[in-house]
């Protein structure tokens, strides 16, 4: 079998959906807070397994969720075994940019996954009570940090930051799937709770090698958020100018098993 190759793809919570960013403590660990779904859903008879669609009330977070999230429904995408109750590993993609180098991916290669997360103290109790950012919001950051000396790590960006947090070994990709295809391949995957479907590539995962990171593999400086680091300049696909925080990352064998000893070390 060849060396495996990788492909980074940023997902989870941001400034826009839902309005926040999960968050990273001082130690490398972090929340994995899905976006919202966004779009129109099946009736729940007729999702490929029996189980609801989850809301921001059924995820397993360490913080207090907005009032006025609490009964939305998410968009659990990636999932992970273990994390927010979920079993298998999977993951679809709508958008050609991610959908395109997902599905070159093959059989023992990694489909890894990024998150913008803003720097938190361990005891950070959430982006607010009735909205995000009203008053019950918890605004301490990096500054907060740093002006009291608690300790953090020195690899994390000083507020937000760019960072790997999870990923799938590959088990089999499907690009251009219709929705039967794509429910024997994946059938918890959110995008076939949606009307109509609509993943441009499905990939299921290694249950046993697949998952949620214990500690964040940091892809910004740290430096600022914004400047990317050598593991995207050196190492991907990507020039690490402009918005690369948003892009897909494509990484070579070589580089890929660079990048997987420093994930192994994290």
């Amino acid at each position: 079998m060849p060396d495996p190759r990788a492909v980074a793809v940023n997902v989870a919570a941001n400034t826009n959906e839902p309005g926040f960013r999960g968050p990273v403590y001082p130690d490398g660990s972090f929340a994995y807070v899905p976006i919202p779904e966004s779009t129109a859903t099946l009736p729940r008879e007729r999702f490929p397994v029996d189980e609801p669609l989850p809301t921001y009330a059924d995820l397993d977070l360490p913080f207090r969720v907005p009032a006025d999230l609490r009964e939305t429904p998410t968009h659990m995408d990636p999932e992970f075994p273990d994390v927010h109750g979920r079993d298998r590993a999977s993951y679809g993609d709508p958008y050609g940019i991610k959908a395109g180098p997902i599905g070159e991916l093959s059989p023992g290669d990694w489909l890894l996954f990024y998150a913008t997360l803003t720097l938190r103290p361990a005891d950070w109790t959430g982006p607010g009570e009735a909205t995000v950012g009203d008053g019950g919001a918890d605004d301490r950051d990096g500054g907060w940090l740093r002006e009291r000396g608690v300790d953090v790590d020195d690899d994390l960006a000083p507020d937000w930051g760019a960072y790997l947090f999870a990923g799938l070994r590959v088990a089999r990709t499907v690009s251009e799937p219709d929705r039967a295809v794509a429910a024997d391949l994946a059938s918890t995957n959110a995008h076939l709770k949606r009307d109509p479907f609509d993943a441009r590539v499905v990939v299921a995962g290694d249950r046993e090698e697949s998952g949620a990171f214990e500690r964040v593999v940091p892809l910004s400086t740290p430096e600022a958020g914004a400047d990317a680091n050598r593991l995207v300049t050196s190492l991907s696909s990507d020039s690490g100018k402009g918005p690369w925080w948003r892009r897909p990352m494509r990484f070579d064998a070589d580089a890929t098993e660079i990048l997987l000893d420093r994930i192994e070390r994290a």
